[in-house]
C-alpha cells in the first residue's frame, strides 16, 4: 500500500476570524462569476464566500472601473422623449426622486424591476 502525503494550507485571517482575500483572488472570482452565467447569489454559495461580502467586492469593482461590460449581454439603445407637454405615456417618481417613462404600465415595471435588482446589497 502505498503512502497519501497531504498539506495542509490554511487561509490568512483577521483579528476577528475573517479569510483574507487578496485583491488578486478578488479579481479572479469575479472573472468567474461573469463567465459563470450564474446568479450572485449561486455563485456566492457555490464558493463558499457570504452573498453580502461577494456583492460588496463587485460594488467596490464598479466604483473604481465603471467600464467593466455586463456579461448578461445587455445593451443600451438612446430614447428620446417628447417634450413634457406633448408626454401621454405613463411616468412614475421613486422614493429616490428617479423617473422612469413609458406607454405602458408593463414597460415602466419592467425598467423598476431591474432598477431594483440592481439596488440589492
Amino acid at each position: 500500500m502505498g503512502t497519501i502525503t497531504a498539506e495542509l494550507i490554511e487561509q490568512k485571517r483577521d483579528e476577528r476570524g475573517r479569510k483574507i482575500t487578496s485583491e488578486a483572488e478578488r479579481g479572479a472570482l469575479i472573472a468567474a462569476y461573469a463567465q459563470s452565467g450564474l446568479t450572485q447569489k449561486a455563485f456566492a454559495k457555490r464558493e463558499g464566500i457570504k452573498f453580502c461580502t461577494f456583492t460588496s467586492w463587485l460594488q467596490q469593482r464598479r466604483r473604481v472601473a465603471p467600464t467593466i461590460k455586463s456579461s448578461s449581454g445587455m445593451r443600451f439603445a438612446e430614447v428620446t422623449l417628447p417634450d413634457q407637454d406633448e408626454w401621454s405615456g405613463l411616468e412614475v417618481q421613486l422614493p429616490d426622486g428617479t423617473r422612469i417613462r413609458g406607454r405602458s404600465a408593463a414597460e415602466v415595471a419592467k425598467v423598476a424591476g431591474i432598477l431594483r435588482r440592481e439596488a440589492r446589497c
